[in-house]
C-alpha cells in the first residue's frame, strides 16, 4: 500500500466521524422509541381480550424469533453490507411498530410482532459497523459510547411513552411515533457520507505499527462501500486487477441485489465458522453473566418491598438511578481500557469478579442504603463487562465476520432471558435473595471458566484473530 493511499484516510477524517456520531443518534433514538413501547405491550394485549396464558404465550413470540434470527441477520450483514441490511432491518421495524399501532386483535398484534422479532436487529449492526470504523485500540471506546448514547434512550422512552398513555389512544399514538422514529433513523442512515469513509481495520498480524496503518486504509466500508455507490474498486497491486478489496472479496459481492442462494450460502458458512470455533468459552461466560444479571433484576422490587417494606415507587426511583450511572458507565470504559492497557481479558476477569461480589452483597444486603450503593458499582460494572465481551469476541473471531459474531452474542444473551424467569420463579420459592444467590452461584461459575481458560487464550496469542 503506498503513503498516497495511507494518507487518504488522515485527510478525510469527517466522513467517518460523521457516520460514528450519526450511529450514536440512531443508538439514542432506537431504544427510544422501542422503550415507549415496552413497558404498555403487556397492558394492551390484556386490553384486547387475551387470558394470562395466552398473553404470555404472545409476549414470548418476539424473544423466540430473535433467539434465532440475532446470527442469520448479523452473518447476512457481513455478506450484503452494513448499509443494506441495517436499511432493511430499520424499515422492517418500522413497518411491524407500525402495524402494532393498528392491532385491535390478537391476530392483529401477533402478526406485527412478527416483522420486529426477524428484523429488530439495527444495534447490533451498529455495533458491527462501529467495530469496521475503528481500530482495535479505539473500540471499546467508541463501543462504551454507544451503549451509554443507546441507555439515555432507554431511560427517556418510558417517560415519554407513560405521557402518551395518558391521553386516549395512548397506545397506538406511541406506536406510531416509535415506527415514525425507525423511519427518521432510516433517512439517516441513507444520507451518511459512506463514500468518503475508509475502515480503519485492524490487522494484527502486522509486524510493525506503520505498515499496520497503512495495511489497514485499504479497507473500504462495506455498503457504504465503492461499490454500492459505484465508485471505482481497488486495483489489486499484484494483479492490476480491479474489484477486489482485501481478502478477495469483490465489490460484486458487497449488495443485497445478488441472487439469495448465494446470500444464504455466504451466510451459513459464516454461521457454521462460527459454531465450530474455539469460541464457547466467551459465549458461556457471556450466558453465565447474564442469566445472573437478569436474576439479579428478576424480582427486585417484589424483594425491595419484602424485606425493607420499600414502596414502588421508590423502587422505580432506585431503578432509574441505576440505569443512569449504567448509562454513565459506557463514557468510563475507554478510561479503564486505557488505564489496563487493553488487555481485555484481565479487564473482563476483574469486572465479572467485582459484579458476583455486588450480587451478593445485595442479596445479603442489612438495609436500603446498602442497596443503593450496590446498585451504584453494579450498574458501572455490568456495563464495562457487556463492552468487554463483546469486544474480546470481536478480537478472537476477526472483524471479517463482526455481524456474524455480535447476532450470536445475542442469540446467547436471548437463552439467558429464556431460562432467567424460569430459574427466577424456582429461587423464589425458597426465598426473596433465591434470585441474586442463585445469581452469584453462576458468576462465579463465569469466574471460575475465566481463570481456566484466560491462561489459554494468551498462550495462543490474544493477537492472532481466527480467519472467519
Amino acid at each position: 500500500m503506498n503513503n498516497h493511499k495511507c494518507s487518504t484516510l488522515f485527510q478525510k477524517p469527517r466522513g467517518r466521524t460523521r457516520i460514528i456520531q450519526c450511529i450514536y443518534v440512531v443508538g439514542f433514538m432506537d431504544l427510544f422509541g422501542v422503550s415507549m413501547i415496552i413497558p404498555l405491550l403487556s397492558h394492551h394485549v390484556k386490553a384486547l381480550g387475551a387470558s394470562p396464558t395466552v398473553a404470555g404465550i404472545v409476549g414470548s413470540t418476539y424473544g423466540i424469533l430473535q433467539l434465532f434470527s440475532s446470527t442469520i441477520v448479523g452473518g447476512w450483514s457481513d455478506v450484503v453490507g452494513r448499509r443494506d441490511s441495517l436499511l432493511t432491518c430499520l424499515l422492517l421495524s418500522a413497518l411491524g411498530y407500525g402495524l402494532l399501532g393498528m392491532s385491535t386483535s390478537i391476530a392483529l398484534f401477533v402478526l406485527a410482532r412478527i416483522p420486529v422479532g426477524l428484523f429488530k436487529h439495527s444495534l447490533s449492526i451498529c455495533r458491527a459497523l462501529l467495530s469496521d470504523l475503528v481500530t482495535e485500540s479505539e473500540r471499546p471506546l467508541v463501543m462504551g459510547h454507544f451503549n451509554a448514547a443507546s441507555s439515555v434512550g432507554f431511560i427517556l422512552g418510558p417517560v415519554v411513552g407513560g405521557y402518551l398513555t395518558e391521553h386516549e389512544g395512548g397506545f397506538y399514538t406511541s406506536s406510531f411515533t416509535c415506527a415514525v422514529i425507525f423511519l427518521t433513523n432510516a433517512g439517516l442512515v441513507w444520507m451518511l457520507p459512506w463514500s468518503e469513509t475508509l475502515i480503519t481495520g485492524n490487522d494484527t498480524n502486522s509486524s510493525n505499527d506503520t505498515s499496520k496503518r497503512c495495511h489497514d486504509c485499504s479497507k473500504f466500508v462495506r455498503n457504504g462501500s465503492p461499490a454500492n455507490n459505484h465508485h471505482p474498486a481497488e486495483t489489486d497491486p499484484d494483479t492490476k486487477a480491479p474489484g477486489k478489496h482485501r481478502g478477495g472479496l469483490s465489490w460484486r459481492d458487497v449488495s443485497l441485489l445478488q441472487p439469495a442462494w448465494r446470500q444464504l450460502s455466504s451466510v451459513g458458512s459464516k454461521i457454521h465458522t462460527v459454531a465450530s470455533s474455539d469460541m464457547w468459552d466467551l459465549f458461556l461466560v457471556r450466558l453465565l453473566m447474564a442469566i445472573a444479571i437478569m436474576l439479579y433484576y428478576s424480582n427486585f422490587s417484589l424483594a425491595m418491598e419484602e424485606r425493607f417494606s420499600v414502596k414502588p415507587k421508590m423502587t422505580g426511583y432506585l431503578i432509574s438511578y441505576s440505569s443512569t450511572l449504567g448509562a454513565l458507565g459506557g463514557f468510563l470504559v475507554g478510561p479503564v481500557t486505557h488505564l489496563y492497557g487493553n488487555n481485555m481479558p484481565a479487564l473482563l476477569l476483574h469486572s465479572t469478579v467485582l459484579t458476583s461480589s455486588l450480587i451478593f452483597l445485595y442479596a445479603a444486603a442489612p438495609s436500603v442504603s446498602q442497596v443503593v450503593l450496590t446498585s451504584t458499582f453494579f450498574a458501572i460494572s455490568t456495563s464495562i463487562g457487556r463492552t468487554c465481551i463483546t469486544d474480546l469476541e470481536l478480537q478472537r473471531g476477526g472483524v471479517q465476520a463482526s455481524g456474524t459474531l455480535i447476532g450470536a452474542g445475542q442469540s446467547v444473551t436471548a437463552v439467558g432471558r429464556v431460562l432467567a424467569p424460569l430459574l427466577s420463579g424456582l429461587a423464589q420459592e425458597f426465598s426473596p435473595c433465591g434470585p441474586p444467590f442463585l445469581g452469584v452461584i453462576l458468576a462465579l461459575a463465569a469466574v471460575g471458566l475465566l481463570l481456566i481458560r484466560i491462561p489459554k487464550w494468551d498462550g495462543r496469542g490474544m493477537t492472532k484473530n481466527a480467519k472467519l
